[in-house]
């Protein structure tokens, strides 16, 4: 294993980290009911192999993730640890949940603190929240408490947002989503170098965008297929990433023991400027072979909004493209339905094409919508290309 400089904090973190929110489960229909003796063999294995940062959260796996790393770090594995948990601020009214959410947790995690604890997924609302609840204040008497020892966030927003954040107080760490098709997205990998300039660690969720970049469609394959070295897309994304000195961690959701072994022996080669220039190169040709896959132009400039209807046109068209790119139509259905609210989806869209005549791109936005919504809110697949 290789560790790697944690923030401004004096610790070592090892370039792996594990994301406890795909550990295997008995049943596919219920995500509650966790395969404890697999996922035990799998994490036990991992901090045997050097892992040292366990990431969880109050709503994984319906609420089970938690409990279940409080049994499986007993016998002396907690101490080989730094465990992470998350604040679930959707379930907080008022300050007064603050503690009961906390207490609730560490009792779950059979633990008396946890080493980091996360605002999760903030974004401009969620931080407009707990802010003016107070939990910047909460926090501190949390740490004086022992409860925590040391505050963080997990980010889902643009970076405008990201940096107001982490200008508003001497966070630990912050967790992002990137990997090399996000580097402008969320973030991004503006955010990336910001945050680390300002002494925070920086630890990065969803380097495989949620495993789809673990399995290259056949003009990416041709891509890796000229490196003098070779390595799985997985591999490719992991040391993308590690390559860079502002990462901290890379959390990686695994599900399955070999997923483990393989992304253990990828962090045992792992290191900042381990990539040749050659292969940042081959990276970026992946990149621009997926994006050649995407099929609407849509840059999310956000020119076209507001949408008189509220349609978020950018949002269904990155959901749509994704799908194409990435040949995963129905995670892209199950994202339609997660991340847009009725009232945003294509289907609203009336055609009064007052967006198009906003679209730097020139995008028949009209013509598109109504494909958007019969493939991700139906049951057409994507038309043949």
């Amino acid at each position: 294993m290789q560790y790697r400089k944690f923030g401004r904090l004096d610790w070592q973190a090892s370039a792996l980290g594990f994301g406890c929110m795909r550990l295997p489960v008995v049943d596919s229909e219920d995500r509650s009911k966790i395969d404890e003796a697999e996922a035990t063999r799998m994490l036990h294995y991992a901090i045997d192999h050097g892992l040292n940062y366990v990431d969880t959260a109050y709503g994984y796996h319906h609420g089970e993730s938690e409990r279940f790393v409080g049994r499986v770090l007993q016998g002396g594995y907690r101490q080989k640890v730094h465990l992470a948990t998350k604040l679930p601020i959707w379930h907080v009214n008022g300050p007064e949940d603050f503690d009961r959410l906390l207490n609730e947790q560490l009792e779950k995690l059979q633990t008396e603190w946890v080493d980091f604890y996360l605002l999760h997924g903030l974004d401009a609302d969620g931080w407009k929240k707990v802010y003016q609840f107070g939990v910047l204040d909460w926090a501190e008497k949390a740490k004086a408490s022992g409860r925590i020892h040391n505050l963080g966030f997990s980010f889902h927003d643009e970076f405008p947002v990201f940096k107001e954040i982490v200008d508003s107080y001497p966070w630990a760490m912050c967790q992002i989503q990137h990997n090399y098709m996000d580097i402008e997205h969320q973030a991004g990998t503006q955010g990336l170098r910001y945050a680390a300039s300002q002494g925070l660690a920086v630890v990065i969720m969803e380097p495989l965008l949620g495993g789809r970049l673990a399995k290259a469609p056949a003009q990416v394959q041709a891509v890796w297929e000229k490196a003098t070295r070779r390595r799985t897309p997985a591999d490719w994304a992991l040391q993308w990433l590690w390559d860079q000195p502002e990462v901290s961690v890379v959390l990686s959701g695994m599900s399955t023991m070999q997923q483990v072994e393989e992304n253990i022996a990828s962090a045992a080669v792992s290191g900042p400027g381990s990539l040749t220039e050659e292969e940042r190169k081959l990276v970026e040709q992946a990149r621009q072979t997926y994006e050649g896959l995407c099929p609407i132009p849509c840059t999310q400039c956000e020119y076209c909004l507001p949408c008189p209807n509220g349609v978020k046109i950018p949002v269904n068209f990155r959901i749509y493209n994704d799908g194409a790119m990435y040949g995963d139509l129905e995670e892209a259905r199950r994202a339609y339905q997660h991340w847009l609210k009725d009232d945003e989806r294509a289907s609203c869209c009336e055609a009064c094409r007052e967006c198009e005549e906003k679209c730097p791109q020139h995008i028949p936005i009209s013509e598109w919508m109504p494909l958007v919504q019969d493939v991700l809110g139906g049951n057409q697949p994507y038309p043949s290309r």
